[in-house]
């Protein structure tokens, strides 16, 4: 019987040529004998009233939620008691759990029969590392599903009052990421990213904010062009300060706040004085330096 081990058999009684005799065959697999999927779950922003239905009803369901930094309170609180939460956060220059790390506890936890939730802010997708976390799994054997969430361009920006394009004032986007997985600035293509016409929006980009406004002044783009600085957006201490790129970097270097900050540099943030509707109270726009644009 020894090279029947790994394998799944049931046996019973019966007749063979007569006489009775115990017969084992190999069953097939049931349903309950498969892997559940890994979830890589986008939680958006922050507000959890921006979750998708399905990631809500996943959260629900879940064994166990590993989570990031950037996962609000109001979104973990939705997380089922009874189930495991795993923390897995990182911040820049600073790893609570490397990567790598991340990806084997994941293909663990699935091995485990358990039904994991990988919770990320914003969306998987959008410099989330969730496709090295679904390559993982995949080389692994095992299945996954991506949930997409709202990204922090889209969802802050319009808790901001700020639309990423408009007629006549930008027709292209373009997210960017402020730093590496090292900690430092990337080596961008400055001179493309340089273009009036085009709404730039830089996640991560609050420790090198300095650094990037010199870099787009220095390849054209004018020092007067409109800039914001999102903290904590869609979450109920939002703030955002709207100024010019001259001033952005000692705007957000002023605050001396450690919070989840967006940037976004172009001529639509000259409508967030007119279309900010969000956490009015919190909003700090610069009286000096700063440019009304057209």
């Amino acid at each position: 019987m020894e090279a029947l081990a790994g394998h799944r058999f049931f046996a019973y009684e019966g007749r063979i040529g007569g006489k009775t005799r115990i017969v084992v065959k190999k069953r097939k697999p049931l349903v309950a004998d498969a892997l559940s999927p890994v979830y890589l779950v986008g939680a958006g922003p922050g507000d959890p009233e921006l979750l998708t239905v399905k990631a809500l009803r996943l959260l629900g369901e879940a064994d166990v939620v590993v989570y990031d930094r950037l996962v609000s309170e109001e979104v973990l609180a939705l997380i089922p008691s009874g189930a495991t939460r795993i923390f897995a956060g990182k911040v820049a220059r600073h790893h609570y759990m490397p990567q790598a790390e991340i990806n084997e506890l994941l293909v663990g936890l699935a091995r485990s029969g358990r039904k994991v939730v990988r919770l990320k802010g914003g969306d998987p997708f959008v410099f989330g590392r969730g496709g090295e976390e679904a390559a993982r799994l995949a080389e692994s054997g095992i299945p996954f599903e991506v949930v997409p969430g709202v990204t922090s361009a889209s969802g802050c920006s319009a808790y901001a009052g700020i639309p990423l394009t408009h007629r006549g004032l930008a027709h292209s986007v373009r997210y960017v990421a402020g730093y590496t997985q090292e900690g430092e600035i990337i080596d961008l293509n400055w001179a493309s990213l340089a273009d009036p016409d085009t709404t730039l929006v830089i996640y991560m980009g609050r420790t090198n904010v300095r650094r990037l406004g010199e870099q787009l002044i220095a390849h054209g783009l004018s020092a007067e062009t409109p800039a914001a600085a999102i903290l904590n957006g869609t979450r109920p201490d939002q703030r955002t300060v709207v100024t010019t790129l001259t001033f952005l970097a000692d705007r957000v270097e002023a605050l001396n706040v450690a919070a989840p900050t967006l940037l976004v540099i172009g001529r639509v943030v000259s409508l967030a004085e007119v279309l900010a509707w969000y956490a009015p109270d919190s909003a700090d726009h610069d009286d000096p330096g700063t440019s009304k644009v057209p």
